[in-house]
């Protein structure tokens, strides 16, 4: 299976291509772009007041607030430092600002670590219930909304961290092919034990949900990790992260992959059949036959 690339792959070459016009000494451009992600979430790259030698990345999400709570600026300002404003763009959540004149050596890993903005906020949430887990501490179990009908929750305990995805299915055979992938994933946990336990629940929500209120109905599944220590260990922590986030991205993006490939195989198998069926028509048994001068064959 493809595993969908954690940074945002326009922010990334666009910046790295404005670094390094920038460190080659070439003449800056005007810059004006909006940007959307998975998750309902929009981006704009642009010269703050016209100044071109200046590059402003914002940063909208409709769940800024639950990140808050989980010391989302704090992790932004750890990883990105002097390029994060105090301030955001109006109508936007985070801004960097880049300064195209005062570049570091390496803009390539400038242009990787901008693209991700996404992946750190998101990754506030993850470091408060890895760390409260490794403390052996229980926390109140977050609740994030990262999309209109879907929501995820992570709750922390003395000897796991538990994260629980909902998700919507737009269309009947979705629920089919998510049962499938999700059989997949525990047949992986039996090979693969050192991976982290799947569970799957279609239609009403697990029982640690009590009281939340979540969503119930035949095209809504809920799907929940179990993280043990050897997840959440420092040295193993981002790599989850990076990986957990974009689940819901990553099932729903296999499911019409999946559906796309057997809608070509049944086109390419009907006009396999459809040439065989031509070939076998029958000829005409009165049809007329004439020789290369014109005369008719008459049967006797």
């Amino acid at each position: 299976m493809i595993l969908l690339q954690t940074e945002n792959r326009i922010i990334n070459d666009t910046l790295l291509y404005k670094f390094e016009n920038a460190a080659a000494g070439n003449k800056h451009e005007t810059t004006e772009m909006n940007i959307a992600d998975f998750d309902s979430v929009t981006y704009r790259l642009s010269n703050p007041e016209g100044d071109k030698t200046h590059l402003l990345l914002s940063i909208s999400l409709k769940f800024w607030e639950q990140l808050q709570e989980h010391g989302a600026l704090d992790v932004l300002q750890r990883v990105y430092g002097s390029y994060l404003q105090s301030s955001a763009e109006d109508g936007y959540n985070v801004s960097l600002l880049f300064d195209l004149n005062s570049l570091p050596a390496d803009v390539k890993a400038l242009a990787t670590k901008a693209a991700l903005l996404k992946r750190n906020c998101f990754a506030s949430v993850f470091e408060t219930f890895f760390e409260a887990q490794a403390k052996g501490l229980s926390m109140k179990q977050a609740v994030i909304p990262y999309r209109d009908d879907e929501t995820m929750y992570v709750e922390a305990k003395k000897d796991r961290v538990t994260v629980i995805f909902s998700t919507i299915f737009r269309d009947e055979s979705d629920v089919t092919f998510g049962k499938v992938f999700m059989q997949e994933f525990k047949e992986g946990r039996r090979r693969n034990q050192t991976g982290p336990q799947v569970l799957y629940c279609h239609g009403n929500p697990p029982q640690e949900l009590e009281g939340h209120n979540a969503a119930v109905g035949d095209n809504i599944g809920y799907v929940t990790f179990v993280l043990f220590p050897r997840h959440t260990a420092p040295n193993a922590r981002d790599n989850t992260i990076d990986l957990i986030h974009m689940f819901r991205n990553y099932l729903h993006y296999h499911i019409k992959c999946s559906k796309a490939y057997m809608h070509q195989r049944m086109r390419a198998k009907t006009s396999e059949f459809l040439k065989v069926l031509n070939r076998a028509r029958p000829e005409e048994k009165n049809k007329e036959k004439k020789t290369f001068t014109g005369k008719t064959f008459q049967s006797r």
